[in-house]
């Protein structure tokens, strides 16, 4: 995989994913970035671990694959954190909330923590 690595900031963060941007998103990552996911299946205790730019490629690729709309709700940003809220929405009507706390280095995503609520 031929990938442009990239700073990152809110706007081409919002771009690439309300634009289900898979390769764009992964170029935002540090090579050695970590995604800690809390949902209903990966409690707090237990949360999912994406480590790595492969992992993390893989993630978004099948995100980004998916048939729904992702809409960036609000955002913040500093020098080496950024922060957003992101709204999706599949076909048939079911919803999906994440927030998510992202701490840079060099403009580069080295960590991130998702918190993500669906619909039943």
């Amino acid at each position: 995989m031929s990938l442009t690595l990239q700073p990152v900031s809110l706007q081409q963060l919002r771009l690439a994913i309300e634009s289900s941007d898979a390769a764009t998103l992964i170029g935002f990552y540090a090579d050695g970035a970590e995604i800690q996911i809390v949902d209903k299946d990966h409690p707090p205790s237990k949360p999912r671990i994406l480590g790595g730019r492969e992992e993390i490629a893989a993630y978004y690729e099948d995100v980004c694959g998916r048939a729904m709309s992702h809409e960036i709700i609000q955002g913040l940003s500093s020098e080496n954190r950024l922060a957003f809220t992101e709204a999706c929405r599949y076909p048939d009507g079911s919803r999906v909330l994440c927030t998510a706390m992202l701490e840079l280095d060099g403009g580069r995503i080295v960590r991130q923590t998702n918190l993500q609520a669906w619909d039943e």
